[in-house]
């Protein structure tokens, strides 16, 4: 099997869970806001609501911490890619290390 092929492939998929926490992260803090509204709607006492605030509070930390797993694993995806000798970047364009690095200039 091309390597090129098998990177791509696990490419896709990190992409796609990276976007997946992050869509989850976003729902979650949403709902805090509008648990927090919805209280003060309705006039119900912070008490009421702070055992399902805590665990609302407790999920938006496990996705942070789960996106900061997979920015983690992305990094070292990333590396693992050059170490077999995979050139191209996991997003489908060649490396162009030597080209950025001329198109620089240094500024006073």
């Amino acid at each position: 099997m091309d390597k090129v092929l098998v990177a791509r492939r696990v490419a896709s998929k990190l992409h796609a869970t990276e976007a997946a926490v992050d869509a989850a992260l976003a729902e979650a803090t949403q709902l805090m806001g509008e648990m927090i509204r919805g209280r003060q709607e309705t006039k119900i006492s912070a008490i009421s609501t702070d055992p399902s605030m805590a665990k609302v509070s407790a999920a938006i930390a496990m996705l942070a911490q789960a996106r900061t797993a997979m920015v983690e694993a992305h990094a070292e995806l990333d590396q693992l890619r050059l170490r077999v000798g995979i050139r191209t970047r996991m997003d489908g364009s060649e490396e162009k290390v030597e080209q950025t690095n001329a198109n620089l200039r240094e500024v006073a």
